[in-house]
């Protein structure tokens, strides 16, 4: 089931992946940044790191590596990842979820 249509209609944040491969909507204040991804296709995400980020599975599977331990996620499931944790991700298509970021500037708005 896609995220409802007033999640869908929040901003969306400039991420450096195509509109074709991830969608976004954010929620965000001077607290921090709520995150809703819709990934339409399979991506990989490389490793990195930035401050706490805790997120949920609402659809779909992530095989995360964080922190040097890999594991896959699916609906229900939930991660946390502390800040300066290096993590990155295999995320199929179709897959969606909610993170929140400690960073309310972690991402910037489109314009």
């Amino acid at each position: 089931m896609p995220f409802p249509e007033f999640i869908t209609d929040f901003p969306e944040i400039d991420v450096p992946f195509p509109d074709d491969v991830v969608k976004t909507a954010v929620v965000q204040s001077d607290a921090g940044l709520v995150a809703f991804f819709t990934f339409l296709k399979d991506m990989e995400l490389p490793p990195h790191a930035h401050g706490a980020q805790w997120g949920t599975v609402v659809e779909g599977e992530i095989e995360f590596t964080i922190g040097g331990e890999t594991r896959i996620y699916r609906p229900g499931d939930s991660y946390d990842i502390p800040a300066g944790v290096e993590h990155g991700a295999r995320i199929s298509a179709g897959t969606r979820v909610i993170d929140v970021f400690e960073e309310a500037g972690r991402y910037a708005l489109k314009a």
